[in-house]
């Protein structure tokens, strides 16, 4: 992690929404690591994520613009429980301890980052190899800066394979589709029931 510096506390969630708020960058590293990596950033990736299901709703495949979506939002809440419930032991940088990174596991940058890649490749495949190349970047960028420890990105990689495999796995089965048309079924029962008179 040669770019990391200070024994700084974790991000506000204000920080965490708000893209480059606080933003540090005092070396060539940083700049290009806050730069690249911004896209992964939460409301800028879903965004992102949701231009892609526009994109791919309109196109007729709805069941893969919910399974997209529903990848975005799993990556989200599980990324929020797991650094909320999760605390590694201390990690100390030149005999201080760097709170920073008790509560960093998984790096949602890297998930939301591969899943942003994964949304949009699948509904313009052209740009696979450009949004592959980012994705990579966006890796070696958040640990080399600092801004996550390496175990904090592999975290990141695995919970981003087991999403971005499951979202064309869902729109394959459609399971979701079946749920849709569940949850359509059961509010139109609940309007057909009269209520007491």
């Amino acid at each position: 992690m040669p770019g990391a510096h200070g024994v700084g506390p974790p991000p506000t969630l204000l920080e965490s929404i708000v893209p480059l708020l606080h933003s540090d960058f005092g070396t060539p590293l940083l700049a290009v690591a806050e730069t690249v990596t911004l896209p992964a950033q939460v409301a800028l990736s879903g965004l992102l994520v949701a231009g892609a299901c526009v994109a791919l709703a309109r196109r007729g495949r709805i069941e893969a613009a919910a399974a997209w979506v529903t990848a975005w939002l799993l990556a989200t809440l599980i990324e929020v429980l797991c650094k909320g419930l999760l605390a590694r032991p201390a990690l100390h940088r030149h005999g201080l301890h760097v709170t920073a990174f008790d509560s960093s596991w998984p790096s949602g940058h890297t998930v939301r980052a591969a899943i942003v890649t994964a949304a949009l490749a699948t509904a313009w495949p052209r740009l696979r190899l450009p949004l592959a190349l980012w994705v990579a970047a966006v890796a070696v960028l958040l640990e080399a800066a600092g801004f996550h420890t390496p175990s904090d990105v592999l975290g990141g990689l695995l919970l981003a394979a087991l999403l971005v495999a499951g979202a064309p796995a869902a729109e394959r089965s459609g399971v979701l589709r079946r749920g849709a048309a569940a949850a359509r079924a059961a509010r139109t029962r609940t309007r057909a029931t009269p209520g007491p008179r």
